[in-house]
C-alpha cells in the first residue's frame, strides 16, 4: 500500500507510463486482464509505493465515462468487491458472519458507484439479497450473466 507518495508529482502521467511499460494503452485494458483483482492489487502491480487504489478507481471511471460504459464500470467494481469479500463465492447460508461479508462488499461497492448509477446499484444490491445467487456463485468479470441481468448496459 502506498505511503503517501502516490499523490506526489503528476500521478496520472505516472500511471499511464507504467501501463505502457506493461504493454497496455488504458487502465480499462489493464484491469480487464485481471477482472477479479482488487483495486489495491491493481495499484500495487503498477507501483507498490506510489500508486493508490483510489487512483485506479478514478482512472477507470474517467475511461468509462469517455467510452460511455459507466454501467460496465459499476459491474466491474462490484466483481472486485465481491471477490475480495467473498473469495469462495456467495455463501451457502447468510448467517451473521456471512451477512457482514456481503454487506461489506455491497457497501464498498455503493460507496464507489457514481451518483448517476447509485439508485440502480441500490436496487441491484437489494435484488441480490432478496433472491440470493446460488451458493458458490462468483462473478469472474463485469459481463457475468447475472450481473448483466441486474445492471444491463444502457441503450445508447
Amino acid at each position: 500500500m502506498s505511503d503517501g507518495r502516490a499523490w506526489e508529482g503528476n500521478w496520472k502521467v505516472r500511471i499511464y507510463e507504467r501501463l505502457r511499460e506493461c504493454g497496455y494503452d488504458s487502465l480499462t485494458d489493464f484491469a480487464g486482464a485481471r477482472p477479479t483483482a482488487s483495486l489495491v492489487a491493481l495499484a500495487e502491480e503498477l507501483g507498490k509505493d506510489d500508486v493508490a487504489g483510489v487512483q485506479i478507481l478514478s482512472g477507470l471511471l474517467a475511461e468509462a465515462e469517455q467510452r460511455k460504459q459507466v454501467t460496465r464500470f459499476v459491474r466491474d467494481v462490484l466483481v472486485r468487491m465481491l471477490c475480495k469479500s467473498l473469495p469462495d463465492g456467495w455463501p451457502t447460508v447468510l448467517d451473521d458472519a456471512n451477512r457482514f461479508k456481503v454487506a461489506k462488499a455491497l457497501g464498498s461497492w455503493i460507496a464507489y458507484t457514481p451518483e448517476t448509477h447509485k439508485e440502480r446499484a441500490d436496487k441491484a444490491g437489494d435484488a441480490l439479497l432478496a433472491t440470493p445467487p446460488p451458493p458458490g456463485w462468483r462473478p469472474l468479470g463485469p459481463d457475468d450473466e447475472l450481473l448483466l441481468t441486474l445492471l444491463p448496459d444502457e441503450q445508447v
